[in-house]
């Protein structure tokens, strides 16, 4: 004998219900039918036979011996498939009854079922488990296989939507078709939830399966024609229940209730309108929230990088700049992100308003992204003047600092000098001096005024420096012109001394006729070289700043044409020695004895000797001082080409950068979730790039704390760095929200990777400058190539969708938009309005009871606190009108 084996397949795969319908025949394959299962079956399949059996006037007593001739059978399936099979054989043969039973396995295979080892022959023979396992498998077919809740469907929908139905009652956990039913709670539950005045479902209990079990029973057979299918005993008696009578009697209740189904699938859409409601209005408040902040810290921030007020020291300002760094470091960077979130929750929103068919989202007033960028491009111009005002202070200060030193060392130097000049100069010691003792005053009083012209230049420098420092604002301006002024009111005094003193020794320069000529000699040639060794010295400890290793090497060239003229000076020296030598040569010869002064001047040999070797003293003391500069300026100079070797490698990489993740936005090789991974790819690259940024910092802070402001080696200042990595870290960001967004369209509009790339080519084709925008012309171009028929006004109102700020420029994603929106399928103010009309059972108007019976809590109390009262005829009390809420939601009426 063989069996019926027929299997029937649609497309090229099986349906998940037949291979748990191959499942199933497998286990009964294997013969292993527990006794207590066996008893459940026999019950529960003869009453489910009978239930189909009573439309056509009869019914089995012994399901393995009713079939056996096939008739019943044939006329079972008949009553639930709707069918006619063939006519049967009227015989009463085994082989009539075998020919019956084969055009009834037929029918079931012919609907897609595989029965495996059941043969007609077992049914006629009356083997109890072959017929078992063919009932089960029409239950399977037509009562169960079509079952579909959520995606899945049969066993796995049937229990999904026994969970869905049973999930807010106590004490129910329903997790299979055995032992999650043995309290009898769980089909108490699935009653009540449909029809609630049948059973009180507060007062049963747990402890009380036999009570629940006959409860559920008797309810479902009185009210709601499921016949008793189950005995309580045995399910509460059985360690575990058998499986395929429990779905056998729970399929009765879906079917007994799926007229409720569009209810509930009314409820779900409403609650999906009322979510995406409920997160717009959300990610709104977040954005006027995140927007007032941060427009807030700048309009607190500019006043503060306003304010030009200097200060008078050095320090002061260098405190200054730290705080302008840490500001840049510390403060900014957060605020930078926040405006690139901004604009990213700015544009998610939008394409959530416009995939969920919802007006436009329009911040309050001075709040639009427009207005954020403009504020921002305000503070960064402020915060470029103040880093520059900062700058050019500190190079001012250092320029005071530097001069203001100058003038007080020359002042002493000049003060120094002036010691005494006026009580010198103011004596009258000619009255009462020899012949010889007046002509030495007047010599001495030439050498004098030598001498003071000689300063003529120091002082004429101290007035200079002065005036630049009040030129410079410089703090202390009181105090240096104060000083400046003392200093030539006494120059302007020694001046018209000199000439008195001068004018009273002509006078008696007649009466003097002997003059020592060589301690004039002495005292002429003395002056001029004490003159020169006192502006040496003064060179020699003069201070000096430079800023380059040019200017420094400058200096050393002009010390090093200094030192060359030392050896013509000693043989001025040598000689100027010489004379003085010859005085005591001759004083020595003719026994002359000196008073040990030189009546023409003040100077001594031994002042000459004495700065001599000052003079020598000073000179490898200068010699260390160029070398040590010279040692900074060569650091300085390699913290240039240290951080310009840097800048040269971050500046390209970050245009290279912006060049790729542009190539990666507009490139249709791959899918948008291969874009996605690139552009992540490309960000995580970024962020591990942060630290050759820092390490840039870091150089950029060493040179500015050498006070380097300059660098030839590199066209890349640190301010040039800062705006391309924000403006690639906002660009990255940017391009991964447009791609973050066209999947959400995608997603949403049901489009196909291969119609994006279509989209994408069209569009790339027709950018003809390359910079992901369509001019208008190009556009309607675009459109004409796509097969789009465009008059003027048509045309005119596609641009009205695509560019509604006028910018006269179209985007990708409004391109991609508008090839979506006219043919996809979105929610609408009519079919929110229907769901509510199935809801409130076709009526103007809904209930608070039945908004909160239908609804989860959250969207019931959502739609209370927005619905505004009914206005007709025949409502009850507390009516809410659904419709204008339902216009509301799309933007098509005010509340």
């Amino acid at each position: 004998m063989t069996a019926i084996e027929t299997q029937v397949q649609y497309g090229s795969y099986m349906t998940s219900e037949q291979v748990y319908m191959t499942q199933e025949d497998d286990w009964d394959r294997d013969l292993l039918l527990d006794p207590a299962w066996e008893k459940q079956q026999r019950k529960t399949f003869t009453a489910w036979c009978n239930s189909h059996l009573r439309k056509a006037g009869t019914q089995i007593e012994n399901i393995e011996e009713d079939f056996r001739n096939g008739l019943k059978l044939m006329l079972l399936l008949e009553v639930i498939s709707g069918e006619r099979l063939p006519k049967p054989d009227k015989g009463k043969m085994r082989f009539h009854k075998i020919a019956n039973v084969n055009k009834a396995l037929d029918f079931i295979c012919s609907k897609g079922v595989k029965l495996v080892s059941i043969g007609a022959e077992e049914i006629v023979d009356g083997n109890v488990k072959m017929t078992l396992g063919m009932i089960w498998t029409i239950i399977l077919r037509f009562a169960i296989q079509d079952i579909s809740v959520e995606e899945t469907s049969a066993k796995e929908g049937l229990l999904l939507w026994c969970q869905r139905k049973t999930a807010p009652y106590r004490n129910v956990n329903v997790q299979n078709f055995h032992i999650s039913w043995k309290d009898g709670l769980a089909l108490c539950a699935l009653i009540h939830r449909h029809r609630p005045d049948l059973i009180d479902y507060s007062k049963l209990r747990k402890d009380d399966p036999m009570g629940n079990l006959n409860t559920a029973f008797e309810v479902a057979e009185k009210y709601l024609d499921i016949p008793k299918m189950l005995d309580a005993e045995d399910i509460v008696n059985t360690p575990k229940p058998d499986e395929k009578a429990i779905m056998t009697y729970v399929s009765c209740f879906y079917h007994a209730f799926a007229g409720a189904e569009q209810a509930e699938t009314a409820a779900k859409r409403i609650c999906k309108v009322l979510a995406v409601n409920q997160e717009n209005e959300k990610l709104m408040e977040e954005y006027e929230k995140l927007a007032s902040e941060l427009l807030e810290w700048i309009r607190r921030t500019i006043p503060w990088l306003e304010n030009r007020v200097a200060e008078q020291t050095m320090r002061a300002m260098q405190q200054k700049l730290e705080d302008f760094r840490d500001y840049r470091r510390v403060h900014k960077p957060p605020k930078v992100q926040e405006k690139c979130q901004l604009e990213i929750n700015f544009n998610t929103l939008q394409t959530k308003l416009r995939l969920s068919n919802r007006p436009a989202f329009m911040p309050s007033e001075g709040k639009m992204v427009s207005d954020i960028a403009n504020a921002w491009k305000g503070l960064e111009q402020v915060e470029k003047g103040y880093e520059e005002w900062l700058l050019t202070e500190i190079r001012r200060l250092e320029r005071l600092d530097h001069l203001a030193e100058k003038f007080k060392q020359k002042c002493s130097l000049h003060e120094s000098w002036t010691s005494g000049k006026v009580e010198l100069l103011s004596m009258k010691d000619y009255e009462s001096a020899s012949l010889m003792e007046i002509r030495a005053l007047m010599r001495k009083h030439e050498a004098f005024e030598s001498d003071l012209a000689a300063h003529q230049d120091r002082v004429e420098q101290i007035a200079a420096i002065a005036q630049e420092l009040n030129e410079l604002d410089y703090h202390d301006a009181v105090t240096i012109n104060a000083r400046c002024q003392g200093i030539c009111d006494q120059w302007d005094n020694l001046g018209t001394l000199t000439q008195k003193r001068r004018d009273s020794l002509e006078r008696v320069e007649k009466l003097w006729e002997t003059i020592d000529q060589l301690y004039l000699e002495f005292a002429k040639r003395a002056a001029p070289f004490n003159n020169w060794m006192d502006g040496a010295m003064e060179d020699l400890q003069d201070m000096f700043i430079v800023h380059s290793i040019e200017e420094i090497q400058s200096l050393i060239t002009a010390h090093d044409q200094f030192k060359a003229t030392l050896p013509e000076a000693d043989k001025e020296r040598i000689a100027t020695m010489g004379i003085q030598n010859e005085i005591v040569k001759i004083a020595q010869t003719y026994g002359i004895k000196l008073s040990g002064v030189n009546p023409y001047t003040n100077l001594s040999p031994q002042d000459i000797t004495d700065k001599w070797d000052a003079v020598k003293h000073l000179v490898p003391l200068r010699d260390q001082m160029l070398q040590e500069e010279v040692a900074r300026q060569q650091s300085n100079e390699r913290l240039r080409r240290q951080f310009a070797a840097q800048a040269n490698i971050i500046g390209p990489w970050i245009q290279t950068k912006m060049e790729e993740i542009s190539h990666v936005s507009v490139d249709i090789a791959g899918s948008l979730e291969e874009q996605m991974s690139n552009l992540k790819q490309y960000e995580q690259n970024i962020i591990n790039y942060k630290c050759n940024i820092d390490k840039l910092e870091g150089d950029h802070q060493l040179s500015q704390e050498s006070l380097i402001f300059d660098n030839k080696h590199t066209n890349y200042t640190m301010e040039h760095v800062r705006v391309g990595w924000e403006q690639l870290l906002t660009t990255i960001a940017r391009t991964i929200n447009e791609v973050e967004n066209q999947i959400l369209t995608r997603d949403a509009k049901g489009i196909s990777q291969e119609q994006l790339n279509e989209f994408r080519a069209s569009f790339n084709h027709f950018d003809r400058k390359r910079n992901g925008m369509m001019d208008p012309d190009d556009f309607r171009a675009c459109l004409i190539s796509m097969g789009y028929d465009l008059g003027e006004v048509e045309f005119a109102r596609i641009m009205t969708l695509v560019d509604s700020n006028n910018t006269g420029v179209v985007t990708f994603q409004a391109f991609i938009d508008f090839m979506t929106r006219e043919t996809a399928e979105t929610d609408t103010a009519d079919q929110v309005m229907a769901s509510f009309k199935i809801l409130a059972s076709d009526k103007t108007y809904i209930t608070v009871e039945e908004l909160r019976r239908e609804l989860p809590p959250e969207q019931a109390d959502y739609c209370i606190s927005r619905m505004t009262s009914y206005i007709g005829s025949g409502a009850p009390p507390g009516a809410l009108d659904y419709i204008s809420f339902s216009s509301a939601l799309y933007g098509e009426s005010d509340l």
